[in-house]
């Protein structure tokens, strides 16, 4: 049987406890925010979620900031969430919520092992999504400036993976997407 998912305020008091900076326990809040603004419509459409482990996600999905502000702050987060005995779908959410998800090959570039660094749920999609969209802690930012940073940063491959995933998502919500 697995852990019980933290709730929003155990959640936030991870955070805290593993010293996230205050402005990523902020945009983690934000991220969550939306994620589940993101998750109600995706319901009113008929598909069904589970709220709680979006919510918890996404609040950890940056907890491996406490440690590191380069792209391995996943695989940091990973460890700190394995090491505070959290389920496996928060260990995953954390695991693939960068760049909309790292490829086999990047992952082997970057050096690290062997896994799938890819959103595999609509839960985990869903969380990568949000935060794609939030501007630090602060406004949800269209879809085509993370494209455009991404691209500019020459990772092509990245900026191309948020784009399908952003039409994966506004046309399961029914929204129109440029």
């Amino acid at each position: 049987m697995n852990p019980p998912l933290p709730n929003r305020e155990q959640a936030i008091q991870l955070l805290r406890e593993t010293n996230c900076p205050p402005q990523v326990i902020n945009h983690c809040i934000a991220v969550a925010n939306y994620a589940l603004e993101l998750a109600c419509k995706l319901q009113k459409n008929g598909i069904t979620l589970d709220l709680s482990l979006i919510e918890a996600g996404a609040l950890l999905h940056d907890i491996g900031r406490s440690k590191t502000h380069d792209v391995d702050h996943s695989l940091a987060g990973v460890e700190i969430a394995q090491n505070l005995g959290l389920p496996p779908t928060i260990v995953n959410i954390i695991k693939r919520h960068v760049g909309a998800g790292i490829a086999p090959k990047e992952a082997q570039r970057l050096g690290w092992p062997k896994d799938i660094y890819i959103p595999q749920t609509l839960e985990e999609k869903i969380v990568c999504y949000a935060d794609k969209r939030i501007d630090n802690d602060k406004d949800v930012v269209p879809i085509e400036i993370e494209i455009n940073r991404l691209q500019t940063a020459g990772f092509g491959e990245a900026a191309e993976r948020v784009r399908r995933l952003h039409i994966e998502i506004t046309n399961l919500i029914g929204e129109t997407h440029d």
